[in-house]
């Protein structure tokens, strides 16, 4: 069973930026696809989807990301990455990284990591 653990949350002021890492361990990601997610403060409570990327490099974003996050992955490391641009106060949260089970970004996860902060101040 594949187990993830995300990497590099953190406070940074707006308009900084962040990078997340995803590592794998338990299985390979090659062939699958890998998504982040991230879980904003209360009062909100539900989970937001933010990027996917397929096993052969296709990438979605949500809407409020778009231009400022960026997902990759480097199979040869096992890993997925989030780098953070530009960040803004709505982005503060906990991060995700989740792994499907087919190739293509389709929002059916069958695996999560523990999550990591991101703070975002204005």
């Amino acid at each position: 069973q594949v187990q993830l653990v995300e990497s590099g949350g953190g406070l940074v002021q707006s308009g900084g930026s962040l990078t997340l890492s995803c590592a794998a361990s338990g299985h390979t990601l090659d062939r699958y696809a890998v998504g982040w997610f991230r879980q904003p403060p209360a009062p909100k409570k539900q989970r937001e989807a933010v990027s996917c990327i397929s096993s052969d490099g296709n990438t979605v974003y949500e809407e409020s990301v778009k231009g400022r996050f960026t997902i990759t992955r480097d199979n040869a490391k096992n890993r997925v990455y989030l780098q953070m641009n530009d960040v803004k106060p709505a982005d503060t949260g906990v991060y995700y990284c989740g792994v499907e089970g087919i190739r293509r970004c389709s929002g059916s996860y069958i695996g999560w990591g523990q999550g990591t902060q991101v703070t975002v101040s204005s």
